[in-house]
């Protein structure tokens, strides 16, 4: 429809452009009016048919539009929040490492403060049973010097005896 618009406009501008001048002016000139009056009509005709096309086209692109903004605030909003989560778990790990590296960092101050109490226990353990050990073994050479000086003292009785 578009086409036969413009053939029927270009048939007006040739008409217009072919026709002859009128005596005495250079700028205006002689046409059929009955002809130009039928080229009118007919663009007159022809054109409510393509602006409500042009209009249809119109409208669904704006319906394009606006769809496509919707669906892009949509994509938009999905992102947003996708960052948010993103945001809040990595602040929760965050979190969570650096508690978990405070409870590793007390534990192994317990562990270094139990290992040096158990190594002073011990330490005291040691030195008391060496303390024990040695005043037994002083005990065990006594009673040997005691068993010694009385076995000597037995011989030389049996010794002055049989003579």
């Amino acid at each position: 429809m578009v086409a036969a618009l413009e053939e029927l406009v270009n048939t007006l501008y040739e008409m217009v452009q072919d026709a002859r001048s009128v005596p005495l002016s250079s700028d205006k000139c002689m046409i059929e009016r009955d002809k130009v009056l039928d080229l009118l009509e007919e663009i007159k005709a022809g054109m409510p048919a393509d602006l409500k096309m042009a209009k249809e086209i119109v409208e669904k692109r704006d319906d394009i539009i606006a769809a496509a903004n919707a669906q892009s605030e949509v994509v938009r909003k999905k992102a947003e929040e996708y960052v948010r989560k993103t945001v809040a778990e990595s602040e929760v790990v965050s979190q969570a490492n650096a508690q978990a590296a405070e409870i590793i960092a007390k534990a192994q101050e317990q562990a270094n403060q139990l290992r040096a109490s158990v190594t002073a226990y011990c330490e005291d353990k040691l030195n008391t049973t060496e303390a024990c050990v040695a005043a037994t073994l002083e005990e065990v050479k006594k009673c040997r010097t005691r068993f010694a000086g009385a076995a000597n003292a037995g011989n030389a009785a049996n010794a002055s005896s049989n003579s």
